[in-house]
């Protein structure tokens, strides 16, 4: 019996590590833009690879906490496939519901890192996904991004969710079914029992904006009218939001020395998930969730911060000021 089944793309990840007071590279804040000197050579300070892509970082969260976790998911004929499913086995997550595609090369992203933020340049083309035949027994399922082709196992997922009415739906929906797909998406969201986005994403979801409305509580009672029973806002250094019918909960980030953030929002998921799995409450879920992200941030990769359930524990108790407040 597994505890949790995670649906989505895996990739590589290419991280290149800018120096923060390169002359070449400057952010403009107030428009949330990146921008380098055009046609110069922009040197870096670091690069490496890693396994990426939420669905495997969910998966390694969730299993470094302790649940038997297995992953649906499809790569290419082709070395970063094999390197993606061999680095999951690692980790101890069941990669026998992991399908080939012979005609599509497996995912990956350059990640750039700089000044503590990262912005991901992804690679993404249509995919021949196949939904398994058999589906080993779980408590939950984590549905989140995939490519262009993706309808195929979002139909045999829903499927498979009628025929098992006691297994849960968390979705975290991906970039592209976020911005090509949103009407498919609804379909997913009417049977979640677990909606978590990022406070972007909540606002491309609603087809809104946080200064639109009357606060982060407002997108969540709107976002929980798609079906959700539960609904989880993340927005990085200002912590996150957990909503469930009229309990809503929040908690700020720790502060803790920023590395680098990717995988900071998967490592929240799986800290709050495996909590939820385990029968935790609200509160409890989202000290985990919270701690689990503080631990990644001050790593670089999605992987090296995350922590186990002792782990957790120690990092909230170093930071006992910082707790879940009811709002």
């Amino acid at each position: 019996m597994l505890n949790l089944i995670t649906i989505g793309d895996i990739l590589i990840d290419t991280h290149l590590i800018i120096d923060g007071k390169n002359a070449e590279c400057t952010v403009l804040h107030e428009h949330k833009k990146l921008c380098f000197d055009y046609a110069s050579k922009i040197p870096i300070k670091e690069s490496f690879q890693s396994l990426g892509g939420n669905a495997t970082n969910v998966a390694c969260g969730a299993t470094k906490l302790g649940l038997k976790t297995a992953i649906i998911a499809s790569v290419g004929n082709d070395p970063n496939g094999e390197l993606g499913v061999e680095e999951l086995n690692k980790f101890g997550v069941d990669t026998t519901l992991v399908a080939k595609d012979d005609k599509a090369m497996t995912r990956y992203s350059t990640v750039l890192n700089f000044q503590g933020e990262r912005t991901i340049l992804s690679f993404h083309e249509k995919r021949r996904y196949v939904w398994p035949k058999e589906i080993p027994a779980s408590n939950w399922v984590y549905y989140t991004g995939l490519s262009e082709g993706y309808e195929k196992i979002q139909d045999g997922l829903l499927k498979f969710l009628s025929k098992h009415p006691t297994v849960r739906l968390a979705v975290n929906p991906g970039s592209f079914q976020l911005k090509y797909a949103p009407k498919k998406l609804l379909e997913a969201l009417a049977r979640a029992d677990l909606l978590i986005l990022n406070l972007e994403e909540a606002e491309t979801l609603l087809n809104t904006t946080l200064e639109k409305e009357k606060g982060i509580t407002s997108l969540m009672h709107q976002l929980m009218m798609f079906g959700a029973k539960e609904v989880v806002i993340t927005d990085a250094g200002n912590g996150a939001w957990a909503l469930e019918e009229d309990e809503a909960w929040h908690m700020e980030s720790l502060p803790v020395k920023v590395e680098a953030k990717t995988g900071a929002g998967d490592a929240f998921s799986a800290g709050y998930l495996a909590a939820r799995i385990k029968g935790e409450d609200m509160y409890t879920a989202l000290s985990w969730g919270i701690a689990n992200s503080a631990g990644v941030i001050q790593k670089l990769g999605a992987h090296l911060g995350l922590l186990d359930e002792s782990g957790i524990k120690k990092m909230l108790k170093r930071y006992n000021h910082v707790r879940p407040e009811k709002i």
